[in-house]
């Protein structure tokens, strides 16, 4: 173990050396109010007119500059074929974007001292086992987070999709033969993530969904933000999901990932998402309150293990807790992406240093609209100039 041990810290060494080195990282001071007033205009230019080609029925954004909301917008149609269309309050079904949301309330129960991101799964949750006896009994939040507990990627998948609910999948996961050994491998895994978040939430007595609420959603005033589908689907203003049929965008099939909540399972909107990320810019403090100690928080952007490089840019990729760690054209960015193959797209992407971010949630798959806009954006602000059709890269790949 000394020597998984070892090989993680020298990974992150790596990283924080090659951070030192990296010369194309921009100072924050190049980015002029003008300059990002110029990139706000192109990005909303680019996002109508990718609509308007049928990229997506409907998408939102949010971007945060410092401690401001500067860019809030919808664009296209909640759902193909009908009138109603995308603002910033229409409620969207995130994906894997939850996974980072998740680790920021598992922070704020690090932050008061309910819990640690190295307790013990096998403390918090006596009865989760995984498939060898060692892992299991050294198993903490921060290695489910991080994704490297050996579990696959896949794991626990497939019964969600035929029906089983969180708790009978979390007990199947001790079946699983493991993909790699222990803290060696990184292995994105939904099931693994949400064991970590249900058993950092169990000293309070309450289930994730409510520990999530009163530590995040209703602190920030998320108002349309939920953890449960139950919610989604009573609000009036939400998204449908969207597959391709026939060529055209059609809603067909619903979601309910409520068994992966802490992975999968929030529904939020560009408005209520774009305060999480004020909050994140500012290392826990929102609207001038300390929400969360820094030195949680902070400790989700740590790398931690490497997760190979960005398929599109080719820059290294890590993965920390519940966020991707990665250094490349633009700098240092915490990101992280989401998605459903029944119809969802979604991104966050965060520069610390310049204390930017964006958030865009959309309603179809596959599309890399997402990841196009925000490469996009990030060359308009940082470059004065867009360096290739991002957009046409994502959807490539």
């Amino acid at each position: 173990m000394r020597l998984n041990r070892n090989l993680c810290q020298w990974r992150v060494w790596v990283f924080i050396a090659a951070m030192a080195l990296w010369p194309h990282a921009a100072p924050a001071d190049s980015l002029t109010p003008e300059r990002i007033t110029a990139a706000l205009s192109k990005l909303e230019a680019l996002a109508e007119a990718a609509v308007a080609d049928g990229a997506v029925p409907g998408l939102a954004i949010g971007v945060v500059r410092d401690d401001e909301v500067i860019f809030l917008k919808g664009f296209g149609h909640r759902e193909a074929g009908k009138p109603e269309t995308v603002d910033a309050d229409t409620v969207f079904q995130i994906a894997s974007l939850s996974k980072p949301v998740s680790a920021t309330v598992v922070a704020a129960l690090v932050s008061d001292r309910i819990v640690s991101w190295d307790s013990k799964i096998a403390d918090l949750d006596p009865a989760f086992r995984l498939a060898d006896p060692y892992p299991a009994s050294q198993l903490t939040v921060r290695d489910l987070f991080s994704h490297r507990s050996g579990l696959p990627g896949t794991a626990g998948d497939d019964l969600e999709d035929i029906g089983y609910d969180r708790v009978e999948i979390l007990h199947r996961l001790r079946f699983v033969p493991p993909s790699s050994s222990f803290r060696a491998g990184y292995s994105y895994s939904n099931f693994g993530l949400t064991e970590g978040a249900v058993a950092a939430a169990t000293p309070t007595g309450k289930p994730w969904e409510q520990v999530a609420e009163e530590k995040l959603y209703r602190p920030l005033s998320m108002a349309s933000t939920s953890s449960r589908h139950s919610d989604f689907v009573k609000r009036t203003n939400r998204a449908a999901l969207h597959v391709k049929v026939d060529g055209a965008w059609a809603a067909r099939i619903e979601r309910d990932p409520d068994a992966q909540a802490p992975a999968g399972g929030v529904s939020s909107t560009a408005r209520d998402l774009s305060q999480w990320v004020r909050l994140i810019l500012h290392n826990g403090v929102y609207a001038g309150k300390t929400l969360i100690a820094a030195d949680a928080l902070s400790q989700t952007h740590v790398p931690l293990i490497a997760r190979g490089n960005n398929p599109v840019s080719g820059g290294a990729s890590f993965y920390g807790l519940g966020w991707n760690v990665e250094f490349g054209r633009h700098g240092l960015s915490w990101g992280h992406a989401g998605a459903f193959s029944v119809g969802a797209r979604t991104l966050v992407t965060v520069f610390p240093k310049e204390k930017l971010g964006i958030v865009i949630v959309a309603n179809a798959f596959p599309t890399g609209l997402p990841e196009g806009l925000s490469d996009s954006f990030a060359d308009l602000v940082f470059d004065g100039k867009v360096e290739k059709d991002w957009v046409k890269a994502w959807n490539d790949i």
